[in-house]
């Protein structure tokens, strides 16, 4: 049974499985249509308002988060949305995947209140683009602003102006700061990221006391891997492109849960819903 209320008798929910709820989560009447992921969490005290929320797989909201709008809000795979969090989808949001934002962080699509009337200047909507990747680190504001793929703004940074790919902001209002303390991202050679991973599923598998019998995968670095037919028992990894086959067995969703969210994340190639 869904531990959800619904304020909205046309609402339509399209939800996947092993979706986890928590207590007092309450869709507002402007919602219409819900897709939720395969493997998302979603805890406490969550309101969401929106005419179209589109949640990708694995993705985590923590407790006393708000989304709220007039238009779409999609939000990727593999996110992660801290506590008491605002996303605001007036002017639409969209979020990619494998994005972090941290506890009380605010998203604005929008910035007006002031009277028109009166000759007030500052009324602005625009909507938010936050590209894969980009992680904000907590207690952040952000405008209506395009962040680029794998920017980072550190501890309450206020950003007002665009972020550009893999730089990292900080300060009120934020400027870069990437020439002092490097990229978020560095390159990693295929080679070396591939034997990071089998160490991963070694330690997954000792940890729960299973041998690869019990859950076997196929790794590839081919570009184009979607010829691949996954037997039933074994997922097939693209380390190259960071997407997989997923099969849904129980060992597979405890494996993702297990390199989630700082060890690695991967795209599914075939989802239920995205």
């Amino acid at each position: 049974m869904n531990q959800f209320t619904s304020r909205s008798e046309d609402a339509k929910f399209q939800l996947a499985e092993r979706i986890q709820f928590g207590t007092n989560i309450v869709f507002g009447p402007s919602c219409k249509n819900i897709t939720i992921g395969y493997g998302c969490f979603l805890g406490n005290d969550l309101y969401i308002d929106v005419p179209e929320l589109v949640i990708g797989d694995y993705t985590t909201i923590h407790k006393g988060t708000t989304i709220h709008g007039y238009r779409t809000c999609t939000i990727g795979h593999n996110c992660w949305i801290g506590q008491q969090s605002i996303i605001d989808s007036i002017a639409g949001t969209s979020i990619g995947n494998n994005v972090g934002i941290g506890a009380s962080s605010q998203l604005w699509s929008h910035a007006k209140f002031g009277d028109s009337l009166e000759g007030c200047q500052w009324n602005k909507s625009k909507p938010l683009m936050i590209e894969d990747d980009v992680w904000f680190a907590g207690h952040c504001i952000v405008s209506p602003i395009v962040a680029k793929k794998k920017a980072m703004l550190l501890v309450g940074g206020v950003i007002t102006k665009d972020m550009e790919e893999n730089h990292v902001y900080a300060g009120v209002p934020a400027k870069d700061i990437t020439e002092l303390v490097g990229p978020q991202f560095i390159e990693v050679p295929l080679e070396s990221k591939i034997n990071t991973f089998l160490k991963l599923y070694n330690e997954f598998l000792n940890l729960n006391n299973l041998c690869t019998k019990d859950f076997s995968i196929m790794i590839t670095d081919n570009d184009n891997f979607d010829q691949l037919k996954s037997a039933k028992e074994q997922t097939v990894f693209s380390i190259k492109d960071r997407t997989y086959i997923p099969t849904r067995s129980d060992y597979e969703y405890r494996f993702m849960k297990f390199l989630l969210y700082d060890r690695a994340k991967f795209i599914p190639k075939v989802s239920q819903l995205l």
